[in-house]
């Protein structure tokens, strides 16, 4: 396996080029066209488009993002501290009242919205300074998801229009999220909820508009209030550790008791008629969980597995519950070159990772289970310096 040559290649492919300036003002041309014919008015597209420039690092923000780029200790670490953890206890007892409204309301517990706040904004604390309209014109104007952020621009463009913030005011996140849970435009419009009878929608500044709207748009999704996310769980000696095969692989949780998993501190699974898949974030030497339908839903907040297990976690700490039972391992976190050169060298072994885009998501874990499965390897989907040899990875 050539893998100097898959590296070298790869890393010139993933370089962030600079967005030349008469491409750029011919993209902003075309988004204005477009938001005219989905609506939106002239004199909203000329004063919020006219002479905006691109952010150059918006796009190198969207190549590294820490749910995909840092090893499930360090996500975990820096996300769920001590500090924030006591500072959720304090908001979850402050905010007592709201939290019960919204759970008769939307079926989604209190401490799902303080630990989805925390994660988002540090309870509100950082929401964000980047320019939301000139960040979603640049990843509009960018090929890689190019579509979707065109359709978020026309978005955020309506929300303006409709009165909900002056453009100016319009602040968030490089990648287009805004307010106090970081809903993108198309969010805010559709799951947004004037919770404090102000007659506007304020996700910025009104904590009952942030919290309610962040239960409605979990209820949208999907959330059952009678089941919780996950649970930490133990697997026995000679587990076969293909079975953790992702959300896609799930089995009812009397399957998994027969397997001889049991929980985190060594009892019994309960006695739920409920499905469960195994993840193992770390590998076969980090902490294992099985994971409900909610975790699928908190995914549908973000798409990243680490950042739903950080969710689901610091909502069981808020309510009193314990660190995990064995802590993540201290793996040095792989690079997006390294990461893409697996992903090469796994579609040349025959195994599908979806794209070579340097994500250690769903698909490439799928698709080095399968590899290390076939090579006689230890199958749990995590990319240790043996499967990465067997590859030809140096």
């Amino acid at each position: 396996m050539r893998t100097y040559l898959f590296t070298a290649l790869l890393a010139a492919a993933s370089t962030v080029p600079a967005m030349a300036s008469d491409d750029f003002d011919r993209c902003v041309a075309g988004l204005r066209d477009h938001a005219r014919d989905q609506g939106i008015s002239e004199s909203v597209t000329s004063r919020v488009l006219a002479g905006i420039e691109p952010l150059e690092r918006v796009i190198e923000l969207d190549r590294s993002q820490p749910e995909f780029t840092r090893s499930f200790r360090d996500y975990l670490e820096k996300r769920v501290t001590e500090q924030r953890i006591e500072k959720g206890r304090t908001l979850y007892r402050e905010h007592s009242q709201l939290l019960e409204r919204i759970t008769r309301e939307t079926g989604v517990p209190g401490r799902y919205l303080i630990a989805f706040w925390g994660l988002e904004t540090n309870f509100g604390s950082y929401t964000g300074k980047m320019p939301i309209p000139r960040a979603l014109a640049t990843l509009a104007c960018d090929q890689r998801r190019s579509d979707y952020f065109t359709g978020e621009l026309v978005s955020a463009l309506r929300l303006i229009e409709r009165g909900d913030v002056e453009a100016d005011a319009m602040e968030g996140s490089w990648a287009g999220a805004m307010g106090q849970m970081q809903f993108m435009p198309s969010v805010y419009l559709k799951h947004a909820v004037d919770a404090d009878g102000s007659g506007r929608v304020d996700l910025w500044n009104s904590i009952p508009d942030a919290l309610t709207s962040a239960g409605h748009l979990l209820k949208s999704l999907g959330w059952n209030e009678a089941e919780r996310w996950g649970r930490e769980v133990q697997l026995p000696e000679g587990f076969d550790y293909s079975l953790a095969a992702g959300l896609k692989r799930k089995r009812p949780l009397s399957e998994w008791r027969e397997l001889g998993i049991r929980n985190a501190w060594g009892g019994e699974l309960p006695q739920a008629d409920m499905e469960a898949a195994l993840l193992l974030p770390s590998g076969h030497e980090g902490p294992a969980f099985l994971v409900y339908d909610n975790f699928r839903v908190i995914m549908g907040w973000n798409q990243s597995e680490f950042y739903a297990l950080a969710v689901g976690h610091l909502a069981d700490r808020i309510v009193g519950g314990g660190p995990f039972q064995t802590r993540p391992p201290d793996h040095e976190p792989l690079s997006r070159n390294t990461i893409e050169a697996l992903q090469a060298a796994l579609k040349e072994a025959g195994h599908d990772p979806g794209p070579v885009d340097g994500i250690l998501g769903s698909g490439t874990r799928s698709a080095l289970r399968d590899f290390q499965k076939e090579a006689g390897l230890r199958a749990d989907g995590f990319p240790d310096p043996d499967s990465l040899s067997a590859l030809g990875i140096d």
